[in-house]
């Protein structure tokens, strides 16, 4: 297969050194040092503590890549307007598109009525990402794994559970089908999902507290968690968000309680915005909380404790420069 990479990141070179070890024709588009180090290295990736290097085509063009079998897109979400150009000048008629991102994604509201119109407007507030990527090519995504970037072009898996796949419509099809096979063929554990939405909103409901409080406060989760009052405040974000779900076919079938003590079990952790913030990067907020509340507000749902959450975390990037 003709594979494309859209976000050299960790994710990216993770999931684009294991189609190129399997012998697939993969493809970057990539800029500055990463480019550079793709052209000189390949792709790197650290793993069980052995690294691998492995050829590849990159370039800053993607008209230059040309059309592919299969674009997988892992840049964070503030970037995805910037890229959807390139996506768009990968994808030919056959094209399936995988958007590896956290949050919730351009496509999620649609068919959602009222609450279309306003999370576009937070997720793809210019139009540039449904303008340059047909809603029809799109296969929605979730990964649970764990990975780091070592340097430009090189990732590490610190460790990887499973990628789950499903149509934004939420029902099975053999492109999924074939997708859950492609993958699991190259080593990465992989399920479909008939409720894609669903496995968005689950794992969202799990991150959309830490991020944004770990921005805010520059503390790891284990600090975070253990602090009574912060942790009634999570408890509160994550009940709204359960209420929400309820209402778009996305159902939280277990207490908040139970998925902030199994984040405890993992340590003294620095969530992903927080290394963001650490790193001067746009940070996630839209994706995580400002879609959600959007979602919340079309439906007539109140989020008091969502709402002071954002807009903490909103002055707070806004201050530091990590907010459009």
């Amino acid at each position: 297969m003709k594979v494309g990479i859209v976000g050299a990141g960790a994710i990216g070179c993770w999931l684009g050194a294991r189609f190129a070890a399997a012998g697939h024709d993969v493809s970057v588009f990539a800029r500055g040092a990463t480019l550079d180090a793709l052209r000189e290295h390949g792709l790197r990736l650290t793993d069980a503590g052995e690294t691998q290097s492995y050829p590849v085509t990159a370039d800053e063009d993607a008209s230059v890549l040309g059309k592919q079998d299969l674009v997988i897109v892992a840049v964070k979400a503030p970037a995805m307007a910037a890229v959807a150009p390139a996506v768009g000048a990968m994808t030919g008629p056959d094209t399936i598109i995988i958007p590896a991102m956290n949050g919730v994604p351009w496509w999620f509201a649609n068919g959602l009525r009222l609450a279309e119109e306003p999370t576009r407007k937070v997720v793809d507030p210019t139009g540039a990402i449904g303008a340059n990527i047909p809603a029809s090519a799109v296969v929605g995504c979730v990964v649970h794994a764990s990975t780091a970037l070592v340097g430009p072009g090189h990732a590490r898996r610190n460790m990887s559970d499973v990628l789950i796949f499903g149509e934004p419509a939420g029902k099975p099809s053999e492109r999924v089908a074939k997708v859950v096979e492609t993958f699991e063929s190259v080593g990465l554990k992989s399920r479909a999902s008939d409720n894609i939405r669903h496995d968005i909103w689950y794992k969202l409901w799990g991150n959309m507290t830490m991020n944004p409080v770990s921005a805010i406060t520059g503390a790891t989760a284990d600090r975070i968690i253990d602090d009574p009052d912060v942790r009634s405040l999570l408890m509160a974000v994550m009940a709204e968000a359960a209420t929400v779900g309820g209402l778009i076919g996305c159902p939280i079938d277990e207490p908040g309680e139970n998925r902030i003590d199994v984040t405890r079990k993992l340590g003294a952790f620095r969530t992903s915005m927080l290394q963001d913030v650490d790193a001067g990067r746009p940070i996630e907020l839209d994706a995580l909380l400002g879609a959600p509340r959007a979602i919340a507000g079309a439906l007539g749902v109140p989020t008091p404790s969502m709402n002071m959450l954002y807009g903490l975390t909103r002055v707070f990037a806004r201050t530091r420069g990590l907010l459009p």
